[in-house]
């Protein structure tokens, strides 16, 4: 899997000067601070106000009264987030590296799509109407496309472009099916209505245990890809001139972001622009480095969800505005800002 680097590959890859390294490292253990305020802002603050001192109580003395009880709940939310939140923003790192597109996002493979239309056909077809019961349909088909997606590419030798547009025409067919039976059948509509848009506020114990090996799984292989895909950037003839297994990177890359998009879809729906935005921001000041940006993009990337999910909690009080809105208002024109602000970051 790992390659000797090219002169060229080394003045990307190799140690960068002490003070550049030295910034990037301290900006890793700024951003695992911010994520840290964020995470307990999204304890601390929710639809109905809670004193800090009953936050406390219900974290460290929990007696199971409504204020403890209300703490648990966001608990569970936070935690919730935070992996969702960090398997988004990886997954989108890796697609980007693997379709060489600096605007590619999990939906560009069908993966939202595959789960998406999973969860219809269990609602209308089987029944199902558990969050706990979404999960493994939701996870299943992510799984079949991201499986179907390699094979239509073209499997051993498929290539970015080729994977780019069997996901295109497979996300095209499914979001077809997907409307014609949310519209023929009133009940799956209104059952749907929560899960499509985005949210974590059904996070629960159960829903976290479930998702967790998975997420895991796939954030140590996608973590794990960063070398090989950095010798992929320099392009195929270069990357298998230098020994590069181009057909198993790619198969592997598909399988991380399958299993951390899955998994994440899965339990709070389809989230646009986590996967998108995070990492093109971060890429525009670690450079084109993969062992740099996936770091990056597993802090922020949280940030990101867990600000939007309290800020929905905040502008719509005593109700609540599902963090998939929040982020798709917030990350339109904040993408737009950052892709005109400059040129797009090359991979």
């Amino acid at each position: 899997m790992l390659v000797d680097s090219p002169p060229e590959q080394r003045a990307e890859t190799a140690p960068a000067p002490p003070n550049r390294w030295a910034i990037r490292a301290v900006g890793l253990v700024v951003s695992a601070a911010v994520l840290v305020l964020v995470a307990l802002a999204s304890i601390a603050i929710g639809a109905k106000a809670v004193p800090l001192d009953q936050v406390w109580h219900g974290l460290f003395h929990d007696t199971g009264t409504y204020a403890d009880v209300v703490v648990g709940d966001r608990l569970s939310r936070t935690v919730l987030g935070l992996l969702v939140g960090a398997a988004l923003g990886l997954s989108g790192a890796v697609l980007q590296a693997l379709t060489r597109n600096p605007l590619a996002d999990p939906g560009l493979l069908g993966i939202n799509a595959g789960a998406s239309a999973a969860v219809v056909t269990a609602i209308t077809y089987f029944g199902v109407t558990s969050v706990s019961g979404y999960v493994w349909f939701a996870f299943f088909g992510a799984a079949a496309v991201g499986a179907l997606v390699w094979f239509l590419g073209g499997s051993r030798g498929a290539t970015p472009v080729r994977l780019a547009l069997a996901g295109t025409a497979i996300s095209a067919a499914l979001y077809g099916y997907l409307q014609a039976v949310m519209i023929m059948d009133d009940a799956a509509l209104g059952k749907m209505r929560f899960w499509t848009v985005g949210s974590l506020a059904s996070a629960t114990d159960s829903t976290i245990r479930q998702v967790l090996p998975f997420l895991v799984a796939g954030t140590v292989l996608a973590l794990g890809l960063a070398r090989p895909l950095n010798a992929m950037a320099m392009g195929d003839d270069t990357a298998r001139a230098l020994g590069a297994n181009l057909n198993r990177t790619r198969a592997l890359s598909m399988a991380a972001a399958t299993v951390l998009c899955g998994a994440a879809t899965a339990a709070c729906g389809p989230i646009v622009f986590v996967g998108l935005m995070v990492p093109h921001a971060v890429r525009s000041f670690t450079g084109p480095d993969l062992r740099w940006i996936l770091p990056y993009a597993t802090l922020l990337s949280p940030v990101l969800l867990l600000g939007a999910d309290v800020t929905g909690r905040i502008i719509a009080r005593p109700a609540e505005l599902q963090v998939g809105i929040v982020t798709a208002v917030l990350g339109g024109p904040v993408f737009i800002y950052l892709v005109r602000r400059r040129r797009t970051a090359q991979l």
